[in-house]
């Protein structure tokens, strides 16, 4: 069993930055892939980023990339989203994930947190 736990979201103005971390309970969270998605009102959860397990390669949506920049501590069990540049179309619940399968099916994450309300203003 793994329990996740989000937090750094916020209100932050467009152009602005915000850190999110999601510290993970448990064991063996090095062997996990993690993902990030979020979900706006009104709309399906998408995929914003994830890193594998081991030796930690990054994906992205198309558009995140180059603004929002995904890393793991293993030691630390936490896996972090830096995001840059934000735009109102970001605000949304940001959730972090667990996968022991594949980091790009959203099926595959069986673990999943609470949730961290991110915010821009115009």
């Amino acid at each position: 069993q793994v329990r996740l736990q989000e937090s750094g979201g916020g209100l932050v103005q467009a152009g602005g930055s915000l850190r999110l971390s999601c510290v993970a309970s448990g064991r063996d969270f090095n062997t996990y892939a993690m993902g990030w998605f979020r979900q706006a009102p009104g709309k399906e959860r998408d995929f914003v980023a994830a890193i594998t397990a081991g030796i930690s390669n990054t994906y992205y949506s198309d558009s995140e990339r180059g603004r929002f920049t995904i890393s793991r501590d293993n030691a630390k069990n936490t896996v972090y989203l830096q995001m840059n540049s934000l735009k109102p179309d970001d605000t949304a619940v940001y959730y972090c994930a667990a996968s022991w399968g594949s980091w790009y099916n959203q099926a595959d994450y069986m673990y999943w947190g609470q949730g961290t309300q991110v915010t821009v203003s115009s």
